[in-house]
């Protein structure tokens, strides 16, 4: 059942048909009269040409372009034209036979001058049909650019919650692995019964924090991830004894910075993994560097040529944030040498991580 609404605005539209075709008339009837004295011959012979001028508009602008123009259809669309123009220009010969014959009783010379040429018939036809078409070209090529902003707008928020959804696989698969590590020291340290126990529940305690609150925010500031890499830190020194040397070089020279979390300890936990304690003890040397537009971060760890550290789900989880995070945005550089292995991470923080 067709809604009021609907007859309203077919109503609406069939008024405004009626209205332009009405203008359409009196365009004929002027352009026809140029030359002529009698207006009522004038207005009989745009009333004929009427009905040619609408059927062929109609057949160009519901027909012709929509089916095949736009679809590029094109050689039935040139096809069709052809016979449409072949039609047309029949029907304004007979347009023409109507004015000598029904107008002006067979008297060449009491025809309207333009009336008596083809080609000014044609002209005034065609030019109002090339006018409508074109501008319902226009509006499917609107109509084309409002669906086609559409449908991109619906792929990049589809792509978004793919996106989102990755992420938060990724920080899933963060927390079993960090938190075993993590797990297994202590247990250790509780079985020695060890007086650095309390001290390393406290640590993990503050670990724990970061990992159930501020994991799952888009973006947390570089002071909490570095002091989250300097609890974990602290904990594997317990862990190692006088096995570890650890140095920690910070130079922040920007504040308020604010990056991806756990993006830096997946290295830190490689290194303690998979690093080769040399003459008794495991050296590590990490560098944070951080400056308005970029932050430098820089591991390096005693390693053996047959070190596995790309080993596991740490790295290769790493990199996967990476291109999600900061697409073109970062640079890594991963060594393994005879006796080190490096990993350099350059990050652009110029654009911040507002689509996460």
């Amino acid at each position: 059942m067709l809604t009021r609404e609907f007859i309203i605005i077919k109503i609406g539209q069939g008024l405004l048909h009626v209205l332009f075709w009405c203008v359409v008339l009196l365009f004929f009837t002027y352009f026809f009269g140029v030359g002529s004295n009698n207006f009522n011959d004038t207005l009989v012979y745009s009333l004929f040409l009427m009905p040619i001028t609408i059927a062929l508009t109609y057949v160009s602008i519901y027909k012709l372009i929509p089916d095949y123009l736009i679809t590029k259809r094109y050689y039935h669309f040139i096809l069709y034209s052809i016979y449409t123009l072949i039609i047309s220009a029949y029907l304004v010969m007979v347009s023409i036979f109507f004015s000598l014959i029904y107008i002006s009783n067979f008297e060449y010379n009491n025809m309207n001058p333009i009336t008596r040429n083809i080609l000014f018939v044609m002209t005034g036809i065609y030019l109002v049909t090339f006018i409508v078409s074109g501008f319902k070209l226009m509006k499917l090529n609107i109509i084309a650019s409002n669906k086609t902003k559409s449908l991109k707008a619906k792929i990049l928020e589809a792509q978004l919650k793919l996106k989102e959804q990755e992420l938060k696989y990724l920080k899933m698969q963060i927390h079993p692995h960090f938190l075993f590590n993590t797990l297994n020291t202590m247990y250790g340290f509780a079985l020695k019964k060890a007086k650095e126990t309390p001290e390393m529940i406290l640590k993990l305690s503050n670990l724990l924090d970061y990992l159930l609150y501020q994991v799952d925010k888009p973006v947390v500031s570089l002071e909490q991830e570095i002091n989250h890499i300097e609890d974990y830190v602290s904990l594997e020194r317990m862990r190692f004894n006088e096995t570890l040397k650890v140095n920690i070089k910070k130079n922040i020279s920007a504040n308020a910075i604010e990056i991806a979390p756990m993006l830096f300890i997946p290295f830190v936990e490689n290194s303690f993994k998979h690093g080769t304690i040399t003459n008794g003890i495991l050296h590590i040397t990490i560098s944070i560097e951080a400056q308005p537009d970029f932050i430098m971060f820089r591991i390096k760890n005693t390693s053996s040529k047959d070190s596995n550290h790309t080993d596991g789900i740490g790295l290769d989880n790493i990199k996967k944030r990476l291109e999600l995070l900061y697409p073109d945005q970062y640079y890594l550089q991963i060594t393994n040498s005879e006796s080190e292995f490096t990993v350099v991470l350059q990050l652009n923080i110029k654009s911040n991580l507002a689509n996460d």
